[in-house]
């Protein structure tokens, strides 16, 4: 539950963040906000594309989620 809350709170304040530069305002601390991944959390490994921590990328590719992936070998 702590871990939704802490990424609820950082959409919050992306949602911020996006309409003051709409209105053609800046934020009042622009370096609060930050990448977390949506499923878990994290901060730390977080690939933009993706909007996920390298880990969730990883078991989502393994499971088969993510299109166009395929498991190294050589």
């Amino acid at each position: 539950m702590a871990r939704k809350a802490i990424v609820i709170k950082a959409q919050r304040r992306l949602a911020q963040q996006e309409q003051a530069r709409a209105l053609g305002k800046k934020m009042k601390h622009p370096t609060r906000v930050y990448n977390r991944c949506r499923l878990c959390g994290r901060i730390g490994g977080y690939m933009r594309f993706f909007q996920m921590c390298r880990i969730c990328v990883r078991e989502r590719v393994a499971n088969g989620d993510v299109v166009g992936f395929k498991k190294a070998s050589w």
